[in-house]
Order: C-alpha cells, then sequence, then structure tokens
C-alpha cells in the first residue's frame, strides 16, 4: 500500500516539475551494459558468468548426490525395521543415478550393527544375555516348579 501511495505522488510531483528529476538522472548515468558495471570487459564478464554457472551445477550435482545417499539410508532402514517404503526416496535415487550408495563411515555404522544383531542372534551372544538375567528369580523359579513336581509325585505314589 506504501508503495502504491508513494509512486503515485513522485509521478505527479515529476509532473509539475517540482522535484524528483535528480532521479531522472542518476538512472540515465548508470551503464546499461553488466559487464560495464562490474568493472570487466564483455569477454571477462561472459567467462564469469559461465564459472558461475559451472560452479552452480557442480554445487547442483553434489547437493542431489547427497540427497541421494541419505534416501539410500533411508531406504536401508525401512527395510531393516519393516516400514512402508517411499515414492520419495525412490525418486531421489533414480535422479541422481544407480551408482549412488551409502558413504563410507555409514557403511561402517551399518556393518557394525548387523554384527552386533549376527553376534545377539548366536549362542554366544545368547549365553551373554544369560549373565543378565535375575539367577535368584530363576533359581526361586526352578524351586517352586521342583516341589510342586514331588508334591504331585506323593499324591499319586503311596511309596513315598
Amino acid at each position: 500500500m506504501a508503495f502504491l501511495m508513494k509512486s503515485m505522488l513522485s509521478n505527479q510531483v515529476k509532473n509539475l516539475g517540482l522535484g524528483g528529476g535528480g532521479e531522472e538522472s542518476k538512472e540515465e548515468s548508470t551503464p546499461s551494459d553488466p559487464a560495464a558495471a562490474a568493472g570487466m570487459t564483455r569477454e571477462e564478464y561472459e567467462e564469469y558468468q559461465k564459472q558461475m554457472v559451472e560452479e552452480k551445477m557442480e554445487r547442483d550435482a553434489a547437493f542431489a548426490q547427497k540427497k541421494a545417499e541419505r534416501a539410500v539410508l533411508r531406504v536401508h532402514l525401512r527395510e531393516k525395521y519393516r516400514l512402508p517404503k517411499s515414492e520419495l526416496d525412490e525418486n531421489q535415487i533414480q535422479m541422481a543415478g544407480d551408482d549412488v550408495g551409502l558413504p563410507e563411515d555409514l557403511q561402517k555404522m551399518v556393518a557394525e550393527d548387523q554384527e552386533e544383531e549376527e553376534d545377539k542372534d548366536s549362542i554366544l551372544g545368547q549365553l551373554q544375555n544369560i549373565q543378565n538375567m535375575d539367577m535368584d528369580a530363576i533359581k526361586e523359579k526352578a524351586q517352586a516348579t521342583f516341589s510342586e513336581m514331588k508334591q504331585a509325585a506323593e499324591q499319586k505314589c503311596s511309596m513315598m
């Protein structure tokens, strides 16, 4: 709203010739050629523009690669925990190309997790879980079961 009022008033003042003419001279004094405005020759400016475009393309490609790597990690975690797949992740992977994989440090982490899970599933892993159990509770339960069996046997057998 303020912009609209300012533009209407400035146009009216310019028409009256009471001021505001200084702005026109400033606009006319600036060169219309962007190369001259940057203080370069036309060839230097074109080379500079090419470099800027190339750098932007490299940054965009690196960004797309990182996004695809993250998507691969999410896909891996979804498979591991049996979660539903996401089309967004699959699209990001396809856009970056099929050569996308997990970064090395993430691959090491995944490998360590798999080794830990394999250790837990093995017999040695189960034996380590036994150490964490409450042996007193197990002992009491075994004694209670034994005494129940003994009582049942005494009731059935007349010799005992």
